[in-house]
């Protein structure tokens, strides 16, 4: 399958989306194709239908609107999407069902191994070096912004993550999120050295 199309297909839909963003440096675009890449590299430690996985987290944050739950307007804007580029008809069903389950991180529900792929490829996206970018970025549009300032906001993002390390749906999941919190748990080591 070409996913080309499809990552087309979201570049345009985010770019139009109303979705409130207070942060000019997020884009849900990026993110999606970050989610995306690492639905790949799960799917290849842990197998599962590559299509059903690529294109549910291709497709997982494209709707919105506002007074419904977003999830429920992307599959639903997929299922359409799918379809129109015919698509068969239980990949279809499968993409659509991963999209309405996986912002519930924390659902007790039998999951297929594409779904939790994909719900671990969502969760891994803003974890470490990434989210330690986040916060010192969304630290710098706060008035009066320090390097202390973003260490605290970066020790909290440590403190409120590490344990939901129980989110991760897969082994490679956890070990990459694992990994991820170490590299966090070093960085503040080291920053309270050279700021302290």
């Amino acid at each position: 399958m070409n996913y080309a199309e499809v990552i087309e297909y979201v570049k345009k839909k985010t770019a139009e989306s109303t979705r409130p963003n207070p942060y000019p440096f997020r884009s849900r675009f990026e993110h999606t194709m970050r989610v995306y890449r690492w639905a790949i590299r799960l799917q290849a430690k842990l197998g599962g239908d590559l299509d059903v996985i690529v294109l549910s987290a291709l497709l997982h944050d494209v709707g919105w609107e506002e007074g419904r739950p977003y999830e429920e307007v992307s599959a639903e804007m997929a299922v359409e999407y799918l379809d129109s580029i015919e698509i068969d008809p239980e990949t279809i069903r499968r993409v659509g069902e991963i999209i309405l389950l996986h912002a519930d991180k924390d659902t007790e529900k039998e999951l297929s191994l594409e779904c939790k792929i994909v719900m671990d490829a969502d969760l891994l996206d803003e974890i470490g070096a990434i989210g330690v970018m986040w916060d010192c970025m969304a630290t710098a549009l706060e008035d009066e912004a320090s390097y202390k300032r973003a260490y605290y906001k970066i020790k909290e993002y440590y403190r409120t993550n590490k344990p939901k390390i129980r989110r991760c749906k897969t082994d490679a999941g956890r070990a990459e999120y694992t990994k991820r919190m170490q590299a966090i748990e070093a960085f503040i080591y080291q920053l309270e050295k050279e700021l302290f």
